[in-house]
């Protein structure tokens, strides 16, 4: 009796008397004339969404894509250990990848360990003044925030610049190549004979 009261609407209203023999009864009709109205406190419940609270959202995570990888990334000249002849110690170095150079990607080479210019996203790089000996070649490719992405492992070639003695040596001077080429200079230039004839004059 109790339970089924308490399961009432809070606007309905409960009185109470006692019967003929003796039982307390509980009622929603005061019929009774000894029927008292029974007090009824608050109830406890609450809105599920009261007025006022702002409604609880989950924070979404963020999802972090992996970053991208190339299937392959090379120097593709000059070949490893490759001897390069130059006198002026230039080398144009290409490189490939797989797949190709994603947009905001660029490639950077690097000559010892240091980059030899501004990353870019031309395959083809063009090198001066290298000095003669053995040296390493390196290409990388950087994200749009500077990142490295890929990078390969270092690949030795060697240059071979060829002195002014040594084209000398290959190519002799003759009279005519003094002053006009720099390994003949004016000053080992041989003097050219007298005409015998010019003496009677």
């Amino acid at each position: 009796m109790i339970a089924c009261l308490i399961a009432l609407p809070v606007s309905a209203e409960v009185f109470t008397y006692i019967d003929a023999q003796g039982n307390r009864v509980f009622t929603d009709q005061p019929g009774s004339r000894n029927a008292k109205r029974v007090p009824m406190t608050p109830s406890n419940r609450m809105s599920a969404n009261p007025t006022g609270a702002a409604p609880v959202i989950a924070e979404k995570k963020t999802e972090t894509s992996p970053p991208f990888r190339y299937d392959l990334l090379r120097v593709l000249v000059p070949e490893p250990d490759a001897t390069i002849r130059s006198s002026a110690g230039e080398l144009i170095v290409s490189v490939t990848s797989e797949p190709r150079l994603q947009p905001g990607h660029r490639y950077r080479l690097l000559l010892d360990g240091q980059p030899t210019a501004a990353p870019g996203p031309s395959p083809v790089f063009a090198l001066g003044n290298i000095d003669r000996g053995s040296h390493k070649l390196s290409v990388e490719i950087l994200d749009e925030h500077g990142h490295t992405v890929e990078r390969t492992a270092n690949q030795p070639f060697h240059m071979l610049r060829i002195s002014l003695a040594q084209k000398r040596q290959v190519n002799p001077c003759t009279l005519t190549d003094y002053g006009q080429r720099p390994e003949c200079p004016l000053k080992d230039k041989p003097e050219e004979e007298k005409n015998p004839f010019l003496r009677f004059f």
